[in-house]
């Protein structure tokens, strides 16, 4: 029986690198070891929390060969008073996300981006400074309150023209945000029932939807008169000359809502325009399914894509009630799921079912976890800010990476996310094929050398051998048992039966050598200094390793 009851006891080592693997972009052995001495409850409550950003805003340098033009943020801007172009600043933004995401100590990230995904927009659909507007306001509720997260996405800058509700009005009803609004932010859409019937929702809720959603329009970041009151995050403007005061009535799906018409011009204001809005989220939230399809994406994002009938009963219903139970808060349902006896597969005997090692690792997390896990030296975006944007975003992580690994960040090719996140029956096995196999096996390469694909050398790269000998992965490196261990037990979610190991220890490690051969090297090494020697042994292993399909997966 699947059971949300609290893991007891300390996590230990693989318990807690699963946690971390699952929880953020950011894995370091310090990081699991940290976690491994606590128990699941503490482990999640010490990964639950925002972390302090490593710089508030994004930052640009317009003349890096100028010491004395120092780089700045622009949010604080006009578009049109700053000197770059807008594309060129998005990708800033993007670095600066990737940045943030990267050093996250906890989890917030994650979060974050599940929000992303569940609430999709591209970073193309309107200025950079409103899609960091947009970014800020996930950043605001991921792990905060759900239902307050989706009622201020109806007005935010770049929501109102990805999904056209900029251009929803009572003379021109445009049905593409209600339509999404259902069928993806809220309730979801349930089988088919009849014509125009959702189970959830239907047709004609979508069309009185609309008219609920009529009036919100873009509006000047940079006027305090559009910030909303409770983030202090820029939002659009509602207009009440152009929202539709008609009668709305919504079918029984939503308990038959009827939302009166509006006579009286003195009526027809920005507080009347909230109040439907709040009539109609209020509805579709006291509806069971909103909390329990919200459950659902968020079991199939941290723990498995397979939901049965078990789960379903056992797992979810009591999720989503946990959700409604606390007003929508996000935390406490995360919190009950991450120390729960299922996400670490402590509920059965079963070993059909493992949840470790069950979900192939999005490019995202296979990035940022390896360069995380090995230290890689990103720039100082202060000090070094051309050179921080190029590895973010111009050349490696976002341009190569990202991109070729079927991931474009916050660029998705569909109103619904990346395929990977909710396309039936494939999901996460999407990651992986034969158009994005290609950069998924360069980047240890690109790691370890500064190579691309394109053969272009990138600034930086990880020195393997000074890794070994200061990251403390194991006390002694010229022990090479321990040390191929140690990288096995920390790169892998499982540990190797023995012909595995003996496979990277033996004949990748060693290269059918004694092993004496690399006690030797090593000792040599540090004597001499020269280190090419243990760095051919040491890039062949790690390379190895995160070929391997074990490497893969989380």
């Amino acid at each position: 029986m699947a059971s949300l009851n609290p893991l007891s006891g300390t996590l230990g080592h693989r318990r807690a690198a699963h946690l971390l693997r699952r929880a953020s972009f950011r894995y370091t052995k310090a990081k699991v070891d940290s976690l491994a001495s606590k128990t699941a409850a503490q482990a999640v409550q010490s990964l639950l929390v925002a972390s302090p950003l490593q710089q508030p805003f994004p930052l640009y340098d317009s003349d890096p060969n100028n010491a004395s033009n120092p780089v700045v943020s622009w949010m604080d801007k006009a578009q049109d008073n700053f000197p770059a172009e807008d594309f060129v600043l998005r990708r800033y933004v993007i670095g600066w996300w990737i940045n943030e995401a990267l050093f996250d100590g906890g989890g917030a990230f994650k979060m974050q981006f599940f929000l992303y995904q569940h609430n999709v927009t591209t970073a193309n659909e309107s200025l950079n400074t409103n899609f960091w507007d947009y970014l800020s306001l996930i950043r605001f509720y991921a792990l905060g309150n759900f239902k307050k997260f989706i009622t201020k996405m109806v007005a935010d800058n770049v929501m109102l023209r990805y999904l056209n509700n900029q251009q929803n009005t009572a003379l021109n009803p445009n049905e593409n945000f209600a339509r999404e609004f259902f069928e993806l932010f809220t309730i979801g859409k349930g089988p088919q029932a009849g014509p125009n019937d959702y189970t959830n929702y239907t047709e004609d809720d979508i069309v009185a939807a609309a008219k609920v959603f009529t009036g919100w329009r873009v509006a000047d970041r940079l006027d305090p008169l559009n910030k909303d009151a409770e983030t202090g995050i820029a939002a659009g403007q509602p207009r009440p000359g152009q929202h539709n005061w008609t009668k709305k009535e919504f079918s029984a799906r939503l308990q038959n809502l009827v939302i009166p018409e509006v006579t009286q011009n003195a009526q027809k204001t920005v507080q009347k325009m909230r109040d439907e809005l709040q009539l109609l989220v209020d509805r579709v939230f006291a509806q069971d399914e909103t909390a329990r399809n919200f459950c659902r994406r968020l079991y199939r994002f941290y723990v498995g894509r397979s939901i049965t009938t078990e789960i379903e009963n056992d797992i979810i219903g009591p999720l989503a009630n946990t959700l409604k139970t606390n007003n929508f808060e996000i935390k406490p349902v995360l919190t009950q799921l991450l120390q729960s006896q299922h996400f670490y597969d402590a509920d059965d005997t079963a070993s059909t079912d493992e949840t470790f090692g069950s979900l192939i690792k999005s490019p995202l997390d296979l990035t940022l976890q390896a360069l995380s896990f090995f230290n890689f030296p990103v720039p100082n975006p202060v000090t070094q800010n051309r050179n921080h944007y190029i590895i973010l975003y111009g050349r490696t992580v976002q341009d190569f990476f990202l991109t070729n690994g079927g991931m474009p960040l916050f660029f998705p090719t569909d109103v619904a996310g990346y395929p990977a996140y909710y396309q039936n029956p494939d999901y996460n096995r999407g990651w992986f094929n034969a158009s994005t196999i290609i950069a998924r096996y360069k980047l240890p390469q690109a790691m370890l050398t500064g190579a691309t694909l394109a053969g272009l050398t990138g600034p930086l790269r990880v020195d393997i051998v000074n890794w070994v000998r200061n990251s403390g992965i194991v006390p002694d490196p010229s022990d090479g048992h321990a040390l191929v261990t140690a990288l096995l037990k920390y790169l892998h979610p499982e540990t190797p039966d023995t012909a595995r190991f003996d496979y990277f220890f033996t004949t990748i490690f060693n290269d059918q050598l004694p092993p004496a051969d690399w006690t030797y090297e090593w000792q040599n090494y540090i004597a001499t200094g020269n280190a090419t020697e243990v760095r051919i042994y040491l890039e062949r292993i790690v390379t190895a390793l995160m070929y391997a399909p074990e490497y893969q997966v989380q």
